[in-house]
């Protein structure tokens, strides 16, 4: 089990993508240093761990640096691996976990900025493609509890950090996430019930009022 001090995380505490290597570092029961970021006055360790894209979260293992999210998901399951794995260990399942974790990224994250982060006229055309984007993921579910079936696996810690974002996408797009895509809200539910989970995600309030804050700012609206 790793110390203290030997795993330390460089992360922002409403970030999405920090919440994954949370999540994961939970799941696997790992010690470590939190360390809050904020992005408009980065911290010359950030810049030090992370120099091409000077971004979080950054783990830092042992002095060294791992960066990118799924990266660091994947490095965890795959260095810490006295509990179950997080990764599927037959390639093919292994390879559509990884197809799915980036398909998150791409039609989920990408397309969930241009609603929060977009000017105000781009927001109908990013909330018919996030929409669509989550049915899919929807019919990849299917009738399984988690994306991996019965067990939490890669997958779903790639996409229920953006759960806790549901509510500013829905406040900002005057849509219900829940009303085309009732098996995924409830799919949510499930992964909530684990304390790795409850314990990681954001308060969708807080969410909120900061990306409010963030458009009024950048005069988005």
């Amino acid at each position: 089990m790793a110390e203290q001090g030997e795993v330390v995380l460089l992360d922002e505490w409403l970030s999405m993508y920090g919440t994954r290597a949370r999540i994961a570092l939970a799941e696997k029961g790992i010690k470590y240093e939190f360390k809050e970021e904020h992005l408009d006055n980065k911290s010359p360790l950030l810049l030090q761990m992370n120099p091409i894209h000077k971004k979080i979260p950054v783990l830092i293992h042992k002095g060294k640096p791992i960066c990118e999210s799924l990266i660091i998901v994947q490095y965890i399951d795959e260095v810490w691996n006295h509990t179950a794995s997080l990764l599927p260990s037959d390639p093919y399942i292994k390879a559509q976990a990884l197809f799915w974790a980036d398909f998150v990224n791409k039609k989920v994250g990408d397309v969930g900025g241009r609603i929060w982060a977009g000017k105000k006229e781009e927001r109908e055309e990013a909330k018919k493609e996030l929409i669509q984007s989550l049915k899919q993921l929807e019919e990849t579910l299917g009738v399984k509890n988690f994306f991996g079936g019965e067990r939490f696996d890669f997958v779903d810690i790639a996409l229920i950090p953006f759960y806790a974002w549901f509510y500013t996408f829905e406040e900002l797009g005057n849509f219900k996430v829940e009303a085309h895509c009732p098996k995924l809200i409830a799919w949510a539910h499930r992964c909530l019930q684990r304390p790795s989970v409850s314990k990681s995600l954001a308060s969708e309030k807080e969410i909120y009022d900061f990306v409010v804050g963030f458009r009024q700012k950048h005069q988005l609206d």
